[in-house]
Formats: C-alpha cells, sequence, structure tokens
C-alpha cells in the first residue's frame, strides 16, 4: 500500500468533507451550543418550577375530626392549607364520622408494626412492603386528587382524638399521588408536621409520667450518606453522558459515510477514482481515515463543550477532574473506529445517498439503543456488559464518572471494543475489494464475505483475526456461563470446547488445508532441542525480568496460584489441565490458525501479531507483558521450524515448570513461588534461553517450512501490488 496515494485520498475527501455546511454545523455549531443551551434550558426550567411550587401552598382535605392540639400543630406548620371534608362523597363522610368504615388491616394498624407503612417500598426502605387493599376511602381519595382539587387527603380514623386523649396509639393515613410532584410535596410537608406534631405529643406524656426525655424513642436513627458530592454528580453525568456522546460520534460518521460511498456514486465521481491507478485498500484507508477524522472531531468536540458547560454549572466545591474527560474522549477512539468502518461498508451497497440513509438506518438504530440503556440504573459494567459492543464503552464511561472502573473490566472492555473495530474495518476492506460492489451491483453475502468453503491452502489475514474476535467472545462469554463448575471443569471445557473445536471446525469447515494452516509438521531433531531448553528457562527468564519490574497484585497473584493448583487435585491432574491441554489447545489456534493468516505479512508481523493477541487473550493487563514476551518465543519455533509441535513443547515446559513449583514449594526456589527470582536464576535462565534460540535458527525446516512461508509471504504481497 502507497501511503502518499493514501494521503492524496484522505485529503481530498476532508476538503470535500468540510466545505459541506452541514458537516462544518455538526462539527462545531452543534456541540457548541447544544450542551449550555441544552443544560441552561432545563436548569431554568427546573429551578423555575421547583421553586413555584414550593412557593405554593399544599391543600389538604380532612376527612374526619382531628384533635384540636394536633390541628393547631398542622396549621402552624409552613404552606399547608387544611380544607375539612372537600371532596369526599357523602357515603364515605357518613361512614368515616359515624365510625362505620374502619381503618384497613395492615402494618399501620397492627400492635407491632411500627410507625406507619412505608410509602414507595423501595430498597433503600426497611419497612415491610405493604399494599392498601380496595375499598371506599381509598377510591374516594384517588379520585379527589386526581381531579387536583386537593394535593393530598388526611384522613384521621375515628377515635382518634379519645384515643390520645387515654394515651393510646391512634391511627391517620396520608392518601397521596407520587407521580404528581404538588402530591408528593404536600404528602412531605404533611408528614413533616405530624411528625413534629408527634413528638410533642410524646415529650408531653412523657413529662406527664415523669419518664425521661427519650423514654419512648430508645434512639435516633440518623442516616449518613457517605457518597461524595463529586460521586452524586458523577451519578447523573454517568447517566447521561455515554448516550448524548455516543449519538452525537455515530451522527459524526453517518452522513460522511454516506457522502463518499452512495453520494460518489449518484455524483459519479466513484467510477473515475475506480480508473485511477490506485488499489482498492488505498481507496478504503483514506476514505476510512477521512470518516474517522471526522467523527473523531465531532467527538472531541462533544466533550470539550460539555466539559466547560459542566464546569461553568457546577459549584466551585464539586469539580470533576479533566482527566475523566480525556479519558473519556480516549474512550470514543475506538467507538467511532467502529461507525466508522461498519458504516462506510454498508453505504457502499447503496445507489444514491437517500438509499445510503436506508441502507444505514438497520445498524444506527440498535447501536443508538445500545448506548441509551446505559441512562437505565441497572446497567452497570460487568464482566457480562465489558465484552457488548458499544455498550461495553458506555458503561465504561459511566463508570469513570462514578469512580468504579476495575483495572481488569477497563482491559476488557477496550480490548473488545478494538476487537470489533478491528472487524468492522476488515469488513469495510473486504467489501471495497469487490469492484462490482463499488460500481453499484449486487452480489451475494457469501460472495462479499469470502464464506465460500477453500480447497486447500491457508486462510487470509482478515480470516484468522475474524476467527481469533469470534473464538475470544465465545471463550469471554462461554466461560461466564461455567463460573460455578469447579476449577478443574473450566479450564478442561475452556481450552477444548471454546478454542480446540472452534479451531478445528474453522479449518475443516472452510476447506484448508490442516497441514498448512496448524502447522502439523514434524521437526527436526535440533529444533526440539532448541524448544527444549527454550521451555525449560524462558519462565525463569520472563519471571526475572519482566515480573520484577512489573510485579503482579498480590490478589492476582493469589488467584493465579488457586488457578493452578485446581482446588487441590493431583498432581498429573494438574499437569495434564494446566501444562498439556493449553499447550495443544492454544498452540493450534494462536501459532496455528491466527500465525497462517498473518504470515502473509511477512514473519515478522506475524511473530509480533500474534503474540500480541497471544497475550490479550489472557484477559488481564498484569499478565499481558509476560505472555507477550513467551508469545514471541512461541511464534520464532512456529517460524523457525515451519511446525507446531516446537511450541507446544515450550508451552508444556513453561506450564509445567511453574505448577511443579506451586505444587511442591520447593525451599531453594521460594523466590519463584513468590513471583521475585534472584538474579542468579534470572540470568542463567536467560543464557539458555538464547542457547535454545540459536538452536532453532540453526534448525532446518522440513519440507514445506518456513521457506515456503516467506514465499508464500513475497507472492502474497506481489499479488496485491498487482491487485
Amino acid at each position: 500500500m502507497r501511503l502518499a496515494i493514501v494521503w492524496t485520498i484522505l485529503r481530498k475527501e476532508l476538503v470535500e468533507s468540510l466545505r459541506d455546511r452541514r458537516t462544518l454545523v455538526r462539527l462545531l455549531l452543534v456541540p457548541i451550543l447544544l450542551y449550555p443551551l441544552f443544560a441552561l434550558g432545563v436548569s431554568q426550567l427546573v429551578g423555575s418550577e421547583v421553586a413555584a411550587r414550593e412557593a405554593r401552598s399544599s391543600k389538604i382535605a380532612v376527612w374526619g375530626e382531628l384533635a384540636e392540639g394536633l390541628r393547631r400543630r398542622i396549621e402552624a406548620a409552613d404552606k399547608i392549607e387544611l380544607a375539612p371534608w372537600v371532596g369526599a362523597p357523602p357515603d364515605v363522610r357518613e361512614g368515616l364520622a359515624s365510625g362505620a368504615i374502619e381503618p384497613p388491616e395492615g402494618p399501620a394498624t397492627t400492635p407491632d408494626a411500627g410507625e406507619a407503612p412505608p410509602r414507595d417500598g423501595g430498597a433503600d426502605d426497611p419497612r415491610p412492603r405493604w399494599t392498601e387493599p380496595d375499598n371506599p376511602v381509598l377510591a374516594a381519595a384517588r379520585a379527589a386528587v386526581s381531579d387536583r382539587g386537593v394535593d393530598a387527603v388526611l384522613v384521621p380514623w375515628p377515635a382518634l382524638d379519645a384515643t390520645l386523649e387515654r394515651g393510646g396509639k391512634g391511627a391517620v393515613a396520608i392518601y397521596y399521588d407520587s407521580v404528581r410532584a404538588d402530591s408528593a410535596l404536600a404528602e412531605a410537608r404533611l408528614e413533616r408536621a405530624l411528625g413534629r406534631a408527634r413528638a410533642a405529643i410524646v415529650a408531653e406524656r412523657e413529662a406527664e409520667r415523669g419518664l425521661p426525655e427519650g423514654f419512648s424513642i430508645a434512639y435516633d436513627i440518623v442516616p449518613r450518606d457517605v457518597a461524595a458530592d463529586s460521586r452524586k454528580v458523577g451519578q447523573i453525568l454517568g447517566s447521561m453522558m455515554p448516550m448524548m456522546l455516543i449519538l452525537m460520534s455515530l451522527l459524526g460518521s453517518f452522513l460522511p459515510a454516506i457522502d463518499l460511498t452512495a453520494g460518489e456514486k449518484e455524483r459519479g465521481t466513484m467510477q473515475t477514482l475506480l480508473c485511477a491507478p490506485v488499489r482498492s485498500i488505498e481507496i478504503i484507508s483514506g476514505k476510512f481515515l477521512a470518516v474517522w477524522i471526522i467523527s473523531l472531531l465531532t467527538a472531541l468536540g462533544n466533550v470539550v463543550s460539555l466539559s466547560l458547560t459542566v464546569r461553568r454549572l457546577l459549584p466551585d466545591v464539586v469539580v470533576v477532574d479533566t482527566s475523566i474527560f480525556a479519558l473519556t474522549f480516549v474512550l470514543l477512539v475506538p467507538v467511532t473506529s467502529l461507525f466508522s468502518a461498519l458504516f462506510l461498508a454498508l453505504a457502499v451497497f447503496a445507489k444514491d445517498f437517500k438509499d445510503g440513509q436506508n441502507a444505514l438506518m438497520p445498524a444506527y438504530l440498535p447501536l443508538s439503543l445500545l448506548a441509551g440503556i446505559t441512562a437505565l440504573p441497572m446497567i452497570e459494567l460487568n464482566p457480562w456488559t465489558a465484552y457488548a459492543p458499544v455498550l461495553n464503552i458506555a458503561v465504561l464511561i459511566k463508570a469513570l464518572f462514578l469512580g468504579e472502573a476495575p483495572l481488569d473490566l477497563l482491559f476488557a472492555a477496550i480490548f473488545s471494543s478494538a476487537l470489533y473495530a478491528g472487524l468492522a474495518l476488515l469488513f469495510a476492506a473486504r467489501v471495497f475489494e469487490r469492484e462490482s460492489v463499488l460500481l453499484g451491483g449486487q452480489e451475494p453475502a457469501g460472495a462479499v464475505l469470502g464464506l465460500g468453503r477453500r480447497a486447500g491452502g491457508a486462510p487470509s489475514a482478515a480470516f484468522s483475526i475474524a476467527a481469533f474476535a469470534g473464538v475470544q467472545v465465545l471463550f469471554f462469554y462461554g466461560s461466564l456461563l461455567i463460573a460455578r463448575a469447579s476449577v478443574a471443569v473450566q479450564l478442561a471445557v475452556t481450552q477444548l470446547g471454546f478454542f480446540l473445536l472452534p479451531t478445528v471446525a474453522l479449518v475443516l469447515g472452510f476447506g484448508y488445508s490442516p497441514r498448512e494452516t496448524l502447522g502439523l509438521r514434524p521437526a527436526s531433531a535440533r529444533g526440539l532441542a532448541g524448544a527444549l531448553l527454550l521451555g525449560g528457562s524462558a519462565w525463569a527468564a520472563i519471571g526475572g525480568t519482566v515480573l520484577r519490574w512489573f510485579p503482579a497484585p498480590e490478589a492476582l497473584a493469589r488467584e493465579l496460584r488457586d488457578l493452578v493448583l485446581l482446588d487441590g487435585q493431583p498432581y498429573p491432574v494438574i499437569l495434564l489441565l494446566i501444562a498439556v491441554t493449553p499447550a495443544v489447545c492454544e498452540e493450534l489456534l494462536f501459532r496455528g490458525l491466527v500465525y497462517a493468516g498473518l504470515r502473509r505479512a511477512g514473519p515478522a508481523a506475524a511473530i509480533v501479531a500474534s503474540a500480541l493477541l497471544f497475550g490479550l487473550a489472557h484477559g488481564s493487563v498484569y499478565r499481558l507483558l509476560p505472555t507477550f514476551c513467551l508469545g514471541l518465543a512461541l511464534g520464532y519455533a512456529r517460524h523457525r521450524t515451519g511446525s507446531v509441535l516446537p511450541g507446544m513443547l515450550v508451552h508444556v515446559l513453561n506450564n509445567g515448570l511453574a505448577a511443579s513449583l506451586l505444587y511442591f514449594n520447593p525451599p531453594s526456589l521460594q523466590g519463584a513461588v513468590e513471583g521475585a527470582l534472584p538474579w542468579s536464576v534470572t540470568v542463567a535462565g536467560g543464557l539458555v534461553s538464547l542457547a535454545g534460540l540459536l538452536l532453532l535458527r540453526r534448525s532446518p525446516a522440513p519440507e514445506g517450512g518456513h521457506g515456503s512461508e516467506v514465499a508464500g509471504g513475497a507472492a502474497a504481497r506481489a499479488g496485491g501490488a498487482r491487485g
């Protein structure tokens, strides 16, 4: 691919897109004006409404006879207006006045029920949930409050006055509509007034009987909210910002993607571009970068505008750190990449601009929905949402504002989002390779995606990466489904069911050569000897260098120790599940299927990329560097010998020695168990590893080995140059 051509196409697309006033409005004007105007408008509206509601008096209908002292105390409360018998039907009034209507049985009338039934039965209310059964008073009060003639209805049940006079416990009921703000405010005011009146009555009773103050209360319950102000603000912003930012990022790539594909077909410039001496990969690269930059600028404008608006509206005592907004923008980078690539790939099937909008809406709506459900309080960052596309970044932004973003889940969310973005880009590149589609023709989805069965050979890089992504998602969610099984069962199912079985099924199902793809060839004696030295010493070289400077947290170290020991399983079982099974299953995936496709880009790229994916697949930022280093050695063994067997041998020895050290825990190597090898062991391990690498370098490759890999990579690059 010629970067100069890509730059020329990118510059052309950016200039044409930025000349469009709609793009400039969406990029600059909308974010600059939207958030301040929206925030000011909402705050003014809410503020004026709250002020007006607080200034109004609450009209309370009283259905019954209040004791004189209780009435005076309630009327003394601010902004409460009592209206006797307003809205009461004649039969209800007569029944309450005569005592024919009795209070319904419930928490408020049972001797040991406490003070009152719960108002909402919410999770924070310690009192039992109770729903009043249908009765004439409930029906009449509901009608009176719904008609807005009164804000609430206070029912002092018959004989309240006499009960209070003799020192007993009476009963009152407040009927209100929690959906109506005025009614909820009236209930709150009335409950405060009744609470003060009750406290005064209790104090009078204690004084009359010579009881110490607080005798009838025993103790006060004083809730203390431990949530900091920044966390409360973070809850509000975390529920609102992810949806708004992702939706605006969606719009930032929606129209440019249509304009640079279907729009060019409509203007007739796509045919001109295809007639130029440029490759399809250069076209898609230039167009993708143009759409992605516009989407990124849209996201940046929205983040900056929203951060300035938040700083202007929040009081000085509540400050949201600038780094939170910066991290929010960083998290939007893989999301905008996903949107840009996906929209480009879908829009290219459309014949004109209008058809492009119709083509993108089926993708736009689900993505919008995934961003929107983040506002629900029960949607949070957890192992289930960390791998969900778009939703993972939305909940991660929400978690950042709440200060609840565990490092491992953050790592999983970013990795999975980057994985989905890469798949979308591969999909777009695949679509742009079909010249008939670019010219407006139609092809079956199977042909466009390359889902037909092959006749031998090895897969492409795109197929290998897509296969890895599918296996990784299967492994992640599959491991969650079996999380309650024993550790031994989890390991066996994960390796055999989520790694080995999909790998073999993909190779055989698509007709690739197992020998070429999985590296199922014999290795030379020198190659096996090099693998033996490397496998026996790599743990010391890596553990003594990488883990010395980047140690894992103690909690993770204990978790790995428990995992390796398999909850007390016998030593042979540990070796089988910790050493042998991962060596076979993981090597066939990473140094087999994944490496076979990536080697078309050259041995170095295949070794590094497969090692990186191998490290990322272990799902921990603390294990990334050690597993990446081990993956480099495994990939080099695959390259030099042309066989997957030396890598399996290295893998078996590396895992087996680590498991043995943990199982037997020899005093002479206590440092290895604790993760801090002495320098003598580290240097010795490094020297033996170097000797193993030298043996691998000098090992003769079998027929069809790494020499053919290099030739195959050169042929693929030559074919790409001709294309």
